[in-house]
């Protein structure tokens, strides 16, 4: 059976036996890896902290038959620390890993793997506000597996907009004939601040309103759990912004 190499991001673990531990990771040309790590969760182990959540390693594997085995694996960006000291960069990292581990299950590419690193990265640097990078990555990673929402044209009919309602079960944006009765309308502002989280203009996503922001996360959080089909636990711990700015 080969060996191969790449370039991974550690998405979770789980402990297996008494020293070594299961490694699930997004690769940059091989998609999900389940991987065995051995010894890692001893004091000697050469590589144990290189591959906890958040890092990013180039990995060398053993091709198994259900799992590959970890045979080296050398760090190429060590996040971990600085995002777990901070409780918000925590629970949005928390957040970008469980949805990548979900939308790998059935595709992964190379876009999804440089995305994912890159939010880890910014939030690691504390570049922008913890929440912001999350709902940036959200968006963004939805529109690479194939379920971009629309946010000007209708998009049940395609009538150009601007629109004032968004329904997520719709594909964002809707005509007023093709709104659900009872539906609540959305700001424009809020709407153009979800362009701006989904084409990364970051001086206007850092100049909006903690208001503004909190609207614009409830309306990609409902968009990305429907399409997914099922929760995304971690949201449920992440800070509100305009909560804390009220603090």
């Amino acid at each position: 059976m080969p060996t191969y190499r790449d370039e991974a991001v550690i998405l979770r673990t789980h402990k297996l036996g008494e020293a070594d531990r299961i490694v699930i990771m997004l690769s940059r040309r091989h998609g999900k890896i389940r991987a065995v790590a051995k010894g890692v969760r001893r004091t000697s182990s050469k590589f144990g902290s290189r591959l906890e959540p958040f890092m990013v390693a180039d990995v060398q594997l053993y091709q198994g038959r259900s799992l590959d085995i970890v045979q080296q694996a050398e760090s190429l960006g060590a996040y971990g620390a600085d995002i777990a000291a901070h409780y918000d960069r925590f629970t949005s990292a928390n957040a970008m890993v469980e949805t990548a581990d979900r939308l790998s299950d059935s595709e992964a590419t190379p876009e999804q793997y440089l995305l994912l690193v890159g939010g880890l990265r910014a939030l690691s640097r504390g570049e922008h506000s913890p929440r912001s990078i999350l709902d940036s990555y959200l968006l963004r990673v939805m529109a690479l597996s194939g379920w971009a929402p629309s946010l000007t044209d209708c998009a049940r009919c395609g009538m150009p907009g601007p629109h004032t309602t968004f329904v997520g079960q719709l594909g964002g944006v809707v005509c007023r004939n093709d709104a659900p009765a009872g539906s609540p309308r959305v700001a424009e502002s809020t709407l153009a601040l979800l362009r701006s989280l989904m084409a990364g203009e970051w001086d206007v996503i850092d100049a909006a309103s903690a208001q503004e922001t909190s609207a614009a996360s409830g309306l990609i959080a409902a968009y990305a759990q429907w399409h997914l089909e099922r929760g995304i636990r971690s949201l449920a711990h992440v800070i509100d912004d305009s909560r804390e700015g009220a603090r």
